[in-house]
């Protein structure tokens, strides 16, 4: 008989299921221990380093997380991102057991368990994990180093590959607009791994998601005492770039007031950090992206004309995923075959009804609604071949993607009602089917009182 190898970190309540687990799981690995809650999980896995944490998905503590399991299995891999985290979750916790796997938790159990399934997960995360030990740094599925341009055979998508082509191995500054979920940034990272800055680093920026107060800090850096905890100079996002290329994401959603500022530092190729006065010289690559009308809003005065020429030299367009229809399914297929290994599943193909089902879906969220729904089935699917069960999607008379642009305000307003109650008033996931971006829809509902 083979030597037994490995360490397992049981966390669970209830103290049958420890005891069991504790006559089971010696009988395959080498150590084994049992604990009955997460308060003395960060002691244990310093102390026992496990090769895997079997962690229950639900406790009974203080800690005000939403949900122990996804709090804990992130902080485990936070601490110690070697260790792989299978879920023990019940039946009713799937949905949970899928979010915590795309947060990296390996693999989950559904109670009552299995013993074959549970020995041959815990054993295949075992064998990630020491294999991660003997690379002395951890595996971890990089979603942007692992996503290369998809290029596809849509005529549309064909003409911006040639448009790359001629604009990449130049300086000239980039808007790409598009949908959300159509892979602008996937875009940018293409210019620029094919630019001639390329072994210069690439410096994303979401420019919606900076609070006013720290935008300046966040792009021009800032000196030590400029403000309360600047204990020490801070480099901005522009010096970060230098020598390469800053990428602007949902540039449309910058205020006015500091879009100014932003168009100095563009023009001048220069920042002066808050609270210094010497003005820092950059070499970047501009590009930037938005979901958003530009044009629309330099009419209504809510983005600077001034500004937009300055970032619009090349202008790219990039298609909805209902406008290149003929890429759905060699998409789906490619996003099948990387969470397959991802997830270790056993999944090669799609079946006919599954490829009609997603040829035939308007895709709202377009690529990224497409690959987290092929994601979540990869990890769901029991078979070989991916099923119409299996990827879950419902059938809807509503058009393809409709969305809350080009439309009347009262229209506007029910489309975003009928949007936040199909969600349950899930900001992210009303804001993907309206193909809006998260700060444009807290917009749209503080205008309507919603």
């Amino acid at each position: 008989m083979a030597s037994k190898i490995g360490k397992i970190l049981v966390v669970d309540d209830n103290q049958g299921i420890r005891r069991a687990l504790e006559i089971l799981l010696p009988l395959h690995f080498a150590e084994v221990k049992t604990i009955p809650s997460p308060s003395t999980l960060v002691s244990t896995l310093e102390q026992y380093r496990p090769d895997v944490v079997l962690l229950d998905m639900n406790f009974y503590t203080n800690i005000n997380t939403g949900n122990e399991g996804l709090y804990w299995a992130g902080e485990i891999k936070k601490m110690v991102p070697e260790v792989e985290v299978v879920l023990f979750t019940a039946y009713a916790d799937i949905a949970l057991a899928v979010e915590g796997m795309k947060r990296g938790a390996f693999d989950f159990i559904v109670k009552p368990w299995d013993n074959d399934k549970l020995i041959e997960v815990l054993t295949a995360a075992r064998d990630k994990a020491r294999k991660a030990l003997k690379r002395d740094t951890h595996s971890s599925f990089d979603q942007k180093s692992d996503s290369p341009m998809f290029w596809g055979t849509s005529p549309a998508m064909k003409n911006i590959g040639k448009t790359l082509d001629k604009i990449a191995p130049t300086d000239a500054t980039v808007l790409i607009t598009g949908e959300n979920g159509t892979g602008k940034d996937v875009l940018a990272r293409e210019i620029h791994a094919h630019s001639l800055r390329s072994e210069k680093p690439m410096v994303a920026v979401d420019a919606g998601a900076i609070t006013e107060t720290l935008f300046e800090s966040e792009l021009f850096g800032h000196v030590k005492g400029a403000f309360t905890d600047a204990h020490a100079d801070h480099m901005g996002k522009f010096e970060q770039a230098d020598g390469g290329t800053l990428f602007l994401d949902e540039i449309g959603n910058i205020p006015l007031h500091l879009q100014a500022k932003l168009l100095r530092a563009i023009q001048n190729r220069s920042v002066v950090r808050v609270g210094g006065s010497e003005a820092i010289p950059v070499n970047i690559r501009l590009i930037c992206a938005t979901n958003m009308d530009l044009d629309s809003l330099v009419c209504e005065g809510r983005f600077r004309e001034d500004l937009y020429y300055r970032i619009n030299t090349v202008h790219i367009a990039l298609p909805p995923l209902r406008e290149r229809k003929e890429d759905i399914i060699p998409l789906a297929q490619l996003f099948l075959e990387r969470f397959a290994r991802k997830y270790h599943r056993p999944l090669t193909g799609i079946s006919d009804d599954a490829a009609e089902a997603l040829k035939e879906y308007r895709w709202s969220g377009n690529i990224r609604e497409l690959q987290n729904c092929i994601e979540k089935a990869v990890i769901l699917s029991d078979g070989t071949t991916l099923t119409e069960k299996d990827v879950q999607l419902e059938r809807s008379d509503k058009p393809a993607g409709t969305t809350i642009r080009a439309v009347s305000e009262s229209e506007e307003e029910r489309l975003i009602r009928d949007a936040m109650e199909r969600t349950g008033g899930n900001i992210s996931a009303a804001a993907k089917i309206l193909g809006v971006s998260r700060p444009t829809l807290y917009a749209k509902l503080k205008k309507y009182g919603l």
